[in-house]
Formats: structure tokens, C-alpha cells, sequence
């Protein structure tokens, strides 16, 4: 004879029921990772793979024929001597060079610049990918080297993607035969810091009427601060971006453990010009 279910009986048959719907939602649940995790490995399967092999020949080609076409980059120096003579500047040799200018430099120019081979990687995919987001140009990615690449090579005016290539190329030829030193001294000849000058020593004698071995250290700073705008930069003409830019450097340097923070603040309140 069949006795009716107690209170009991029927909350276990209830929980029983319920917990294999649950599982049966589990199951449906890990059905679409189950599918992607199938998807995945086709995505790794031999087409890939092969697409992957592809892509990787086509770089090469790509960077084994622009080391071709591009210059040798061994007259680098003589061009920059020629440079010194056309606008009336003189080549700056290590001893000239102040050590808070380089190291302002490398913290807001190059972090890489002494262990690099002129290309920072992980600088380059930083900024595409924040152009990409972005959808503008806004990041070089550029080091120093390149820099000075394009400066010498394309004019200091090619932004183009393809402009962008040849300054890699260019930048690792140059790191190929020069030591950091040379390549150091050519920049500072060479690099633009507004109101038509050409190299620091001419940018120090514009903005503060003396040589570059005197400058203080908010003054190079100044000066480490303008290659990235020296139009929207220029301390005579854009004031408040100009001083800005100091501290943006005196900061960076002091995160880096060039300066202390007191001497940061310090420079910080001294006379732009």
C-alpha cells in the first residue's frame, strides 16, 4: 500500500528536482565557453598558423628592403658637421653637454635611450595603440635616435606611417656604428627648439643670453621640455604652456631619481626667462 508523502519526503524530491535543473543550466551554461574554447583552438590551427608564417615573411621582406633603399647613415656625422656650418652653430662634444640636461632628456624623451638599440618596442606599441583608440597621431613612440634619424634624413617633417618605418630603420644603422655619446651630441646640435634656433647651445643663448654649460637647472629643463612642441612651447610666446612643461619635466625627473623633490619645487619657482 502506497502512504502518502510526509512534509519531508516531498522537500527531497523538491530539492532533488531542483538541483538537477541546475545542473542541466550548468551544463547549457558551459555549452558557449565550451564552443569558444573549440574556436580558439581552430583560430590556432594550421590556417593560422600559416597566416602567422605569412605576415612574418612579408615583415622581413618589408624590413630587408628598406635597409636596402635607405641610406647608409656611416655620413651621419659629416652631415651634421655640414648642418653646424649652415646655421652657424657649433658641434657640442660630451664635456660641454650639462648632466641634468641628459638625464631631463632621457626622463622625458627616451627612457630606453642607454639600453635600447635605438627602437623602444614597447614604446612604439604604446602609441599605436593609444592613436588607434584615439584615432589621431597623437604619440610618436619615437626615441631619441629616431629623432635625430629623422631630423637628419627626412627633414624633421615626415609623420607619415611609412616615415615612421624608414625612422626605425634608419635608427638601427645608426646604432649600428655610432656609441650613444655621438648619437647624444648629434641630437642636441641638431634638434629644434623654436624661434628658428638649431641646437641647445643656440636655444640657451635665445632664451637666456648665456652659454649652456651655465644654465641652472630649471633652465634645462626648459629646454629638455620643448622638442615635443617648440611652436606650442616657446617660453616667449606661450608663456603658461612653456612653464607648465618645465614642471611636466622637473617632475619626471624627480620621479626618476635624477633630482630630489626639493630641488624639483625649487626650480620650479624660478624666472622662466
Amino acid at each position: 500500500m502506497i502512504g502518502t508523502l510526509g512534509p519531508r519526503e516531498r522537500d527531497g524530491d523538491h530539492k532533488e528536482a531542483c538541483g538537477g535543473q541546475r545542473q542541466v543550466q550548468s551544463r547549457q551554461m558551459e555549452d558557449p565557453a565550451h564552443g569558444r574554447r573549440v574556436t580558439l583552438r581552430r583560430l590556432l590551427g594550421p590556417r593560422f598558423r600559416w597566416w602567422l608564417a605569412g605576415l612574418a615573411v612579408v615583415a622581413t621582406s618589408l624590413f630587408a628592403v628598406t635597409w636596402i633603399v635607405t641610406p647608409t647613415t656611416r655620413d651621419l656625422l659629416g652631415r651634421v658637421a655640414e648642418l653646424d656650418t649652415a646655421h652657424n652653430t657649433s658641434p657640442l662634444s660630451a664635456k660641454e653637454v650639462p648632466h641634468y640636461l641628459v638625464d631631463a632628456l632621457v626622463a622625458m624623451e627616451d627612457q630606453t635611450f642607454f639600453t635600447d638599440h635605438g627602437v623602444n618596442l614597447e614604446g612604439l606599441v604604446r602609441a599605436a595603440g593609444f592613436d588607434l583608440i584615439h584615432l589621431c597621431k597623437c604619440q610618436g613612440g619615437s626615441t631619441i635616435t629616431e629623432q635625430l634619424a629623422e631630423d637628419i634624413y627626412l627633414n624633421g617633417s615626415d609623420r607619415s606611417i611609412w616615415g615612421r618605418w624608414w625612422d626605425i630603420v634608419l635608427a638601427l644603422k645608426i646604432e649600428d656604428h655610432l656609441t650613444k655619446t655621438q648619437v647624444l651630441d648629434a641630437y642636441l646640435s641638431q634638434v629644434r627648439l623654436g624661434e628658428g634656433t638649431v641646437g641647445m647651445s643656440q636655444a640657451s643663448v635665445t632664451y637666456f643670453h648665456r652659454a649652456l654649460s651655465k644654465d641652472t637647472l630649471a633652465q634645462l629643463a626648459l629646454l629638455a621640455g620643448l622638442p615635443q612642441g617648440p611652436a606650442l612651447l616657446d617660453p616667449i610666446t606661450h608663456p603658461q604652456a612653456a612653464r607648465v612643461r618645465r614642471e611636466d619635466v622637473l617632475e619626471q625627473m624627480a620621479l626618476d631619481g635624477y633630482i630630489s623633490e626639493s630641488q624639483a619645487r625649487l626650480a620650479e619657482h624660478q624666472p622662466l626667462l
